[in-house]
């Protein structure tokens, strides 16, 4: 079988709400982006480019010998933002570019050959991305969680932060329970059951995973694509894809990836896997 050629773009701005500078973070001496491309260039990709819009990430990375491309300032997302890379690059429109957030050194480089790979045998597909089966009805109602209902190819059918899909007669049973435990506690008994928690038998019920495959010229056409308004409610520039037509493969992971880097204790918590690993 033939392999996927592709590259990895990571995309690393400087500013970040929760954890400004993130990017240059020091992870068992080296900065985080640096550990996120040293990952990424497992997965036997022909490139692996940092796009940044400073010049401090720029030089820490290029001091660890990673490849950078300077991009824009103004950018709204990570895609934006990898779209100038194929512009810059004059990319062919069949290139194949596997987006990795700078901010998930843990990332398995498995999932991103697989992810190229899958766009790669699947010609109708603009962009291919990953999820994983939800472990409980607390994922599923948490809306920032975000859900991936598939078709029976394995196409994405859409994306949301609501509980999709949703198990009518078992939610209304669950409904029911939590009147039940109100009136429990206010001194009137009534049964709780670990089934509150759990999802019904065989709900396919699935976490979209932040990691995606572009095609080149995809990735041209988006940034012409006006914006969905099912995008803008809920907050998912996926939905801009299925909005317009485009074909999103899902591939099935047995296990969740290794969570990123969001706050300061999630760097904590990264720092400590890096020592534990020495």
């Amino acid at each position: 079988m033939s392999r996927a050629l592709f590259s990895v773009v990571i995309p690393a701005r400087y500013a970040s709400t929760r954890l400004p500078a993130k990017a240059l973070a020091d992870i068992a001496g080296k900065p985080m982006v640096v550990r996120v491309a040293e990952q990424a260039q497992k997965a036997g990709a022909a490139r692996v480019l940092i796009a940044t819009d400073h010049q401090d990430i720029a030089d820490a990375a290029r001091a660890h010998q990673c490849e950078v491309l300077m991009t824009r300032a103004d950018h709204v997302s990570g895609t934006d933002r990898i779209a100038e890379v194929v512009d810059q690059l004059a990319l062919e429109d069949d290139a194949i570019l596997v987006n990795v957030q700078g901010d998930e050194p843990l990332i398995p480089p498995a999932l991103i050959g697989e992810l190229a790979q899958m766009l790669f045998e699947r010609p109708q597909a603009s962009v291919a991305t990953a999820c994983h089966a939800l472990a409980d009805a607390e994922q599923m109602f948490n809306p920032n969680i975000v859900k991936v209902v598939l078709d029976n190819a394995g196409y994405a059918l859409y994306f949301s932060r609501a509980p999709i899909p949703y198990a009518r007669d078992a939610f209304a049973a669950r409904s029911a329970s939590k009147i039940r435990n109100a009136l429990s506690a206010i001194g009137v008994k009534s049964a709780n059951s670990a089934e509150d928690h759990a999802l019904p038998a065989g709900l396919p019920a699935y976490r979209h995973l932040g990691i995606y495959a572009y095609r080149a010229r995809y990735l041209r056409e988006y940034t012409r694509l006006t914006p969905a308004p099912i995008e803008g409610f809920e907050s998912l520039e996926q939905l801009r894809a299925l909005w317009h037509g485009h074909r999103i493969a899902v591939t099935v992971c047995t296990e969740a990836p290794p969570a990123g880097v969001d706050t300061p204790e999630d760097l904590e918590r990264m720092r400590a896997m890096y020592r534990s690993a020495v």
